[in-house]
């Protein structure tokens, strides 16, 4: 059969007029027969189809109050809430010798004094003749300077806010480079500590050092400079406490018990005690030796803290076994046999002990050999049996201090600047002469 386009117009009887519009006409027919199809493509590769023929169904009901709306984490994704953090705990009566009460009206100026700082204080503690007093001052002398120890998390950050708040507490070099090279000098020289001295703040002289967590946990553990943990020894006063400090400075109280027992005779005084332990960490401090430090500073110190020294030792001193003090009495009698004595030397911490290991090295060596020589407790049994033990251990305990107190005093002369040093120096040898010529 011949298609209609094929037959001519004159054979139909009709003209090129009457055509045009059927031609036309058939190819919007075309047209929309082939949109149908495309449209019946595209729907077959969409993720949504359509039911032909759908009646409108009814809107489901609203939920009940107590119904929850099941919601698609795809649809609408919500940011996961973080867990809650988790604070280091200790039990509440856990290191309460170290809790040291002063006046109302001291505790106050202490607690306002450390708020006022807008760096953030992980703990914070109060010391020297500032907060408890010391035999051998006079009425006419002038004010105590306040000092401060500041442990912080993060040492740059915290010099950063605080230079920020006070940028009159650094020496102009150091506002000039910036906390980075405060943090740095801090870390690398001396006892890991920067010191802002002769700070008048809210009416009183201050002097606060600030020291990393990290550095100070340490010193309190392993005694590696014995520079901070050496000030804890003696009474202070906490005014921001934390619980790993509390630990940590808990095992540093028993470690200069255990430390004066070596050294201490078979029977001793409550007040020998004290004056030991508090004479360990400036038996190696140069500045013992100078003309600006009392030469009985220690003795000064125990006098008039006497009755703080027992609350912060006497429960750690008669749990060590060996120990005997009565309650009441003045006289303290300890174990001097080898066992218990090389007991105490392996419980030291980890820098004395090494020290003394490596002192003690002849007692190992190849050319004396003896089958217990590679147990540790042969070794401290022969360490203990020394008659030069006491000795000997005062000797390492000045060395670990020595070092780290000349290069925090050299640190001085660039944390305070020469102007504050020289001042800091003078009220030395001030204080000095007046008690000299008194």
């Amino acid at each position: 059969m011949h298609r209609l386009g094929s037959v001519p117009p004159s054979v139909l009887g009709c003209s090129h007029q009457r055509i045009a519009p059927l031609t036309q006409a058939g190819h919007r027919i075309q047209s929309i027969t082939s949109i149908k199809r495309s449209a019946r493509i595209i729907a077959c590769y969409s993720t949504e189809t359509e039911l032909p023929h759908s009646t409108p169904s009814a809107p489901p009901p609203p939920p009940s109050p107590n119904q929850r709306v099941a919601s698609s984490a795809f649809s609408y994704p919500r940011p996961r809430r973080p867990p809650p953090p988790t604070h280091p705990s200790l039990p509440p009566s856990f290191g309460r010798n170290q809790l040291l009460s002063v006046p109302d009206e001291t505790k106050q100026k202490l607690n306002s004094i450390v708020s006022s700082f807008n760096a953030p204080i992980r703990y914070a503690f109060a010391y020297g003749s500032g907060v408890f007093a010391q035999s051998g001052e006079e009425a006419g002398q002038p004010k105590p300077m306040l000092d401060f120890i500041f442990a912080v998390s993060h040492p740059a950050h915290w010099h950063s806010i605080n230079m920020a708040q006070n940028p009159d507490h650094y020496p102009l070099h150091a506002r000039a480079f910036g906390s980075s090279f405060v943090s740095y000098i801090q870390r690398q020289y001396g006892a890991g500590v920067w010191y802002c001295t002769y700070i008048p703040v809210q009416g009183e002289i201050i002097k606060y050092g600030v020291i990393s967590m990290d550095t100070l946990c340490q010193d309190l553990l392993e005694w590696d400079t014995l520079y901070v943990s050496g000030r804890m020894h003696k009474p202070i006063r906490i005014v921001k406490d934390d619980a790993r400090v509390r630990l940590t400075q808990q095992v540093n109280l028993v470690s200069a018990v255990r430390a004066s027992l070596l050294i201490l005779p078979e029977e001793f005084s409550e007040r020998e005690l004290w004056s030991s332990i508090a004479g360990l960490s400036y038996s190696g401090d140069p500045r013992m030796s100078l003309p600006g430090e009392n030469p009985n500073k220690v003795n000064n110190i125990v006098s008039a803290q006497h009755q703080q020294f027992h609350e912060l030792y006497v429960r750690l001193v008669r749990g060590i076994p060996g120990v005997h003090w009565r309650e009441g009495s003045g006289s303290i009698t300890q174990d001097v046999s080898a066992k218990h004595r090389a007991s105490l030397l392996r419980k030291l911490p980890q820098v004395p002990r090494d020290r003394m290991r490596r002192r003690y090295a002849y007692l190992t060596s190849p050319t004396q050999p003896d089958e217990n020589d590679n147990d540790d407790n042969a070794f401290w049994m022969k360490v203990a049996d020394d008659d030069r033990l006491r000795t000997e251990l005062s000797k390492e305990l000045a060395t670990i201090i020595r070092a780290p107190a000349v290069s925090q005093s050299l640190k001085g002369l660039l944390t305070a600047g020469p102007v504050k040093s020289t001042w800091y120096a003078l009220a030395k040898l001030q204080k000095w002469w007046t008690r000299g010529t008194a």
